[in-house]
């Protein structure tokens, strides 16, 4: 077949491509050309593959408000319908004026770039339409090595011809609106925007509808070089973009889509480029430790993809819509204590999530310092464990004195049953203690004291209330150190770090660094009457093509729940007559626990009502055994010991009072007197403001060290002046 008669047959189907060179050619163009007319006779459409388009995905928060995005490439695909006429016309205008006559090829536009190549021995104008350059865009978007990137756009008559292959397929599948429509979301227009909707808000802050001419002129003027006219680097490129949109504005004047008078008035505007900032990730959310448990939670979940690239690309090039559990309310109510009384440059950190009882939802995750990689900010989740982006946590001392609680309730021990403990304990030999492998650990070299010498008969509600290491140890010993960490296991208690939690006589002591959404969750359980969630974050995903699915909370019975009744009626006692009768309850019925470590090296408060838990840690992330809490000045204020009660207790009161305000109080379920005993209830909880809290200290321990009891400023007489059953 001669080169014009190849011209012809491509002329007559209203195509063209890199063979019309050979038939305006007046001089050989060698191999590449020969090869492109030997290659005519085979022309024909081949399909395109196009996978979806990388779109970012948002988060948002219980009341549907966007909270945080996702996203590989910022990219958001809208409709032809939301584009600007205006845009339409200027795109048009400046890249394909033909675009609605002509078929994959505009046979005029290519005839004249293909003279300008044959006289410069190379490809120097494209001549492309708009459907070859998306076809362009898809394979480089689809390209995953730099050689397939690099094959995508290389300068060759090869990469044309197969350009116009899947050019022409293109044509015959989607109608000329619908290409247009891919190609504004696909294009990238520089600034980090891909596609026109992300475009017109990074350049001008505006939705692709409400583009005005000087802004579309400017988005259509970017698209043919977007790295060199980027706005975002600097004064040269915002030239050439200038220059770019005044060209564009004089070719929408020539072809008569608008007038020379609107051209000369728009080109004598500034380029008005406003570079609003790209949506940030976690670091820019207001809730950034919960956003940074949203991305672990779809990364390390195989149903979301078989590998973490997968997952990462699931969430990243999704265009999902996450709805999450988050309560903006609850978020800026412990925000609020938090940073009332710890502060961003103090070296202690404090964090607390805020869990519903009965869902396992976390409804908001806190932190005295900001998430990023500045001074004063944190790297990793305060908040989480390991599995959800965080650290190690801090070990949370008495507040696992509950799961032994739990556990000699399970056993049908009454409220009122006690013993009589000394100042002192150890073991009484190595067979005392021993673990769920029912390997003897105990220590009888080691003597557990409490931080007072208080000792004495004392039951489990008075010993709960004063939190007495050495009861705990020796009621421990009784309902069985295994049965304890079956409890806690059951109760959903694990270590942050992930290992298996570590299974010594002080266990009840609190030795295994655990997270605040981990011991929220579990105290969470016990107000929920022993139903234990597993801490929730999605609530539902929509996919980009409108699929829901929705997700429930995932729950069991983990105890009894008259022995979870039992567990409340104990620890509301905490408030009225133990370790936070200095700070007070929240005007409603409440239950909790405070918690101090070995040497004050961490302190916590866990607690609930029937609606809500909360737990707050604080500890020193540069090493909380090396950096105690005595000597130490904390928001502020200089503390010379930090305990449960000192700080993390205020704070959980503030932000429950805070939080479930609007809220009515709920009343926790009775106590089963016939199963558990009874006597006079703690008396009703009054709100209190803010006194202040001796600063008290019930260490944990590592299990070379033993913590010690979490004093009181309780009179002994009066623990001890009790019913003649409770003594």
């Amino acid at each position: 077949m001669t080169a014009g008669r190849s011209v012809a047959k491509l002329a007559g189907a209203g195509l063209a491509a890199g063979v019309v060179a050979a038939g305006l050619a007046v001089a050989p163009i060698g191999g590449a050309g020969m090869a492109i007319m030997a290659a005519t006779d085979e022309l024909k459409p081949v399909e395109l593959k196009e996978p979806p388009l990388a779109e970012k995905s948002t988060v948002l928060d219980v009341s549907g408000k966007p909270l945080a995005q996702f996203y590989e490439v910022y990219r958001e695909i809208v409709p032809l319908t939301g584009v600007a006429e205006v845009m339409k016309t200027a795109i048009i205008a400046i890249e394909d004026f033909r675009f609605y006559e002509h078929g994959p090829v505009d046979i005029q536009g290519m005839a004249r770039a293909l003279a300008k190549n044959l006289s410069a021995g190379g490809v120097s104008e494209g001549g492309s339409t708009i459907t070859q350059q998306y076809v362009k865009q898809v394979l480089l978007n689809t390209a995953e090595t730099s050689q397939e990137k690099d094959k995508a756009i290389e300068a060759t008559y090869a990469r044309k011809l197969n350009e116009l292959r899947h050019a022409m397929w293109v044509e015959e599948k989607y109608t000329k609106d619908q290409i247009l429509e891919k190609y504004l979301n696909i294009a990238y227009f520089g600034a980090g925007a891909n596609g026109v909707e992300a475009a017109a808000k990074r350049f001008f802050g505006v939705s692709a509808d409400e583009l005005t001419l000087v802004q579309a002129a400017t988005l259509a003027g970017a698209v043919q070089s977007p790295n060199s006219t980027d706005p975002a680097v600097g004064k040269e490129q915002r030239a050439r973009l200038l220059e770019r949109r005044n060209l564009v504005l004089d070719r929408m004047a020539q072809l008569g889509k608008i007038s020379q008078e609107e051209a000369a008035e728009a080109k004598a505007k500034k380029l008005g480029y406003k570079g609003v900032p790209l949506p940030g990730g976690c670091e820019a959310s207001k809730a950034a430790y919960f956003c940074m448990y949203v991305r672990n939670e779809i990364l390390n979940d195989p149903s979301f993809g078989k590998t973490k690239t997968a997952r990462k690309q699931f969430l990243e090039r999704g265009g999902l819509t996450i709805a999450t559990t988050l309560d903006p309310r609850m978020q800026a109510a412990a925000d609020k204590a938090i940073k009332k009384r710890v502060f961003a440059t103090d070296h202690p950190v404090a964090a607390q999530a805020l869990v519903q009882p009965g869902t396992g939802q976390i409804k908001a995750m806190a932190a005295s310092r900001e998430y990023g990689s500045d001074k004063n900010e944190m790297s990793y989740n305060l908040v989480a464990d390991v599995a959800h982006g965080g650290g190690i946590g801090f070990q949370p001392g008495s507040t696992y004195k509950t799961f032994t609680l739990v556990a000699a309730l399970e056993q049908g021990m009454r409220v009122n049953d006690g013993m009589t403990v000394g100042a002192g304990y150890r073991a009484s030999g190595y067979s005392s203690f021993k673990n769920c492998k029912g390997q003897p650990i105990g220590d009888p070299t080691h003597t557990v004291t409490n931080d007072e010498g208080s000792g004495g008969y004392k039951t489990l509600q008075t010993g709960t209330w004063g939190s007495v290491n050495t009861f705990f140890l020796e009621l421990e010993a009784r309902v069985g150190l295994c049965e304890t960490v079956k409890t806690a296991k059951k109760l959903g208690s694990k270590r942050a770090d992930g290992k298996p939690l570590g299974e010594f006589q002080t266990f009840t002591l609190g030795i295994n660094e655990s997270d605040p959404v981990t011991v929220a969750s579990s105290y969470a359980a016990l107000a929920a009457r022993g139903k234990y969630c597993a801490p929730m974050a999605i609530t539902a995903i929509t996919d980009r093509d409108g699929k829901k699915t929705a997700f429930k909370p995932a729950c069991r019975q983990a105890v009894d729940p008259e022995v979870a009744d039992a567990t409340a009626y104990v620890l509301s006692g905490v408030f009225t007559k133990g370790t936070m009768r200095g700070v007070g309850g929240i005007g409603r019925p409440a239950a909790g626990k405070t918690g101090t470590t070995d040497d004050y090296a961490a302190a916590w408060f866990a607690g609930f009502t029937p609606d809500l838990a909360s737990a707050v840690s604080i500890g020193d992330p540069r090493g909380a055994q090396r950096y105690k809490l005595t000597g130490v000045t904390i928001g502020g204020r200089y503390y010379s010991l930090v305990a449960g009660s000192t700080i993390a207790g205020p704070i959980w009161q503030e932000t429950m009072v805070q939080a479930l305000k609007g809220t009515p109080a709920t009343p926790f379920t009775p106590l089963n007197t016939a199963r558990f005993g009874g006597g006079e209830p703690p008396p009703a909880q009054e709100e209190t403001g803010e006194p202040e809290s001796e600063p008290t200290g019930e260490p944990s321990q590592e299990p070379s060290g033993p913590p010690e009891e979490e004093p009181t400023d309780i009179p002994l007489e009066e623990l001890t002046d009790l019913p003649e059953e409770g003594r």
